[in-house]
């Protein structure tokens, strides 16, 4: 199989390096992290069409600051130097970096050379974010100033015939307005890149890689209904037909008919080739989380059950050769195995499954993409529309919608009304507008009045937040008419809830989820 273009993003400890990498993918070229404490020879041998250098925290001058060696301006492989990294380059190169006298911090005017490959269409004068407390007082030799701002005198240098490149603002966030348009220019203006990397040539060639892989083997997937776990074994199921065998487990703790959902597309009425189990499990995980109302403590109960019961079900299969997860190119970010990002999370998308399951190997189709590759991905399957923009959902389910103890009635009850809530905010159009949105069920309890008769009942809590990248969030400002709507159906149509709050809190100070 031909190697396809590839960008690396180098990261020195930036807080954008997914981002960047994401960008340049929206440009059709395929790309991906390291951490810049990666042997060279590594990044070398990936044969790269350009780097990208992220930002830090640091300052460059400092004793311990992060760096590379120089010898990678020489391979003739165009560099893209972004806050840090243009700083990096000019400090390495023979420019001068010092403390700025006024530090630039937010959306700022910058006036940019047009006749440079690098702004190529984009406007003289443009918004870009800046976020920098050191400066660039002196460029490299060699290189010519292509842009600055009134604080700023080096906003952007280059050395075009060698093709390195730097900027001091961020081109990879939405804050600067043509910053797209900008690492378009380097991947395509500077390091000549065709643009190879799409979802149905990626769908094909992964199809057939992991027909090549298995052979005759037998494959087992854990199903969860989630956009990943469904994209996965779709492709599995085209790969190798009949050798999958999916094990869903139905924990009660869904949305309301999610679970019906899974068993008719991937049930026998479905459209794939595959071995399907649905695990009715429900009272099981009722009994255990009975009385529970630690959120820590609820995760664990569901991990754990969620492992047994799998387990129960892959003994009756037996001996498989491979174990799907549907690891996807984030985890593998935040577990600390690309880029310089600390460990956020260690990751197994079925915590701890492989200690229990009899296999030889685990086999992640995914594991190179973004979360919106995967559903493009999905779609190029022709996976159901519903099924592929499915939002975000915790894997121990409604248990953490509900604060304090779990019960069936309780279930019921969020399940309701969440079911209203998706159905409003779809009906006003503005389910492709909030990025996340869910009713909690919350343990307050009120005073209230239906009909001439006084009530004691529940509060539900509705969430819709904004975000892009689900790091920082914004709750989202929702017409009155909806939530009025909302409000009146769910007092009326869900038993025993007679109060409806709406939660401002953006993230930080709160969660996303509610525990």
């Amino acid at each position: 199989m031909q190697q396809r273009e590839t960008v690396i993003v180098l990261d020195f400890g930036g807080q954008y390096n997914q981002l960047i990498a994401r960008r340049v993918r929206e440009c059709n070229v395929y790309c991906e992290i390291y951490s810049y404490k990666t042997d060279l020879q590594v990044i070398k041998e990936k044969n790269p069409k350009g780097i990208i250098f992220t930002g830090g925290p640091n300052s460059v001058y400092l004793e311990n600051a992060a760096a590379c060696d120089p010898e990678i301006y020489t391979w003739g492989v165009p560099v893209l130097g972004i806050c840090y990294g243009s700083q990096l380059m000019m400090h390495q190169l023979g420019g001068k970096v010092e403390r700025a006298p006024e530090r630039e911090y937010g959306k700022t005017l910058v006036h940019v050379n047009p006749e440079s490959k690098l702004f190529q269409g984009v406007n003289k004068d443009t918004i870009c974010w800046m976020s920098h407390n050191d400066y660039i007082s002196q460029a490299a030799p060699g290189f010519a100033i292509s842009a600055y701002t009134d604080n700023c005198p080096v906003a952007a240098v280059e050395n075009a015939e060698k093709g390195l490149y730097a900027v001091q603002f961020h081109p990879e966030v939405l804050h600067t307005q043509e910053g797209t348009k900008m690492l378009h220019n380097f991947v395509y203006n500077v390091c000549g890149c065709i643009g190879d990397w799409r979802m149905d040539s990626f769908v094909e060639t992964t199809i057939q890689a992991l027909r090549n892989k298995i052979g005759d083997g037998k494959v087992l997937c854990a199903l969860s209904g989630g956009v990943d776990s469904s994209v996965a074994a779709v492709m599995l199921s085209k790969a190798v037909g009949k050798q999958l065998t999916c094990v869903f487990v139905d924990h009660g703790l869904l949305r309301k008919n999610e679970a019906e959902e899974v068993c008719q597309v991937f049930g026998p009425e479905g459209n794939y080739e595959l071995n399907f189990v649905c695990v009715n499990a429900r009272q099981r995980f009722y009994d255990k989380l009975a009385g529970v109302t630690e959120p820590e403590k609820k995760r664990k109960i569901i991990g754990e059950e969620f492992i047994r019961v799998f387990e129960e079900e892959a003994k009756k299969i037996g001996a498989v050769d491979y174990l799907v997860q549907g690891t996807i190119y984030p985890d593998v970010v935040e577990s600390g195995v690309g880029g310089e990002s600390t460990v956020i999370k260690s990751h197994h998308n079925v915590g701890g499954l492989p200690d229990y399951v009899d296999f030889k190997e685990i086999v992640e189709p995914l594991r190179d993409l973004f979360k919106d590759e995967v559903r493009q991905a999905g779609r190029e399957l022709g996976i159901p529309e519903y099924l592929v923009s499915r939002q975000p959902f915790p894997g121990p389910g409604l248990a953490i919608r509900i604060i304090g103890d779990v019960t069936p009635e309780k279930i019921a009850m969020v399940q309701d009304a969440d079911a209203i809530w998706r159905e409003e905010i779809a009906k006003a159009g503005l389910d492709k507008q909030v990025n996340q949105y869910y009713a909690a069920l919350t343990n307050m309890r009120s005073v209230g009045v239906m009909g001439d008769e006084r009530t004691y009942d529940y509060a539900i809590a509705l969430r819709a937040v904004t975000t892009t990248d689900f790091m920082t969030a914004e709750s989202a400002e929702i017409p009155w008419s909806v939530l009025g709507t909302v409000t009146s159906r769910i007092v009326n149509e869900v038993k025993h809830v007679n109060r409806v709050l709406y939660d401002c809190t953006g993230k930080p100070p709160a969660t996303i989820e509610f525990e």
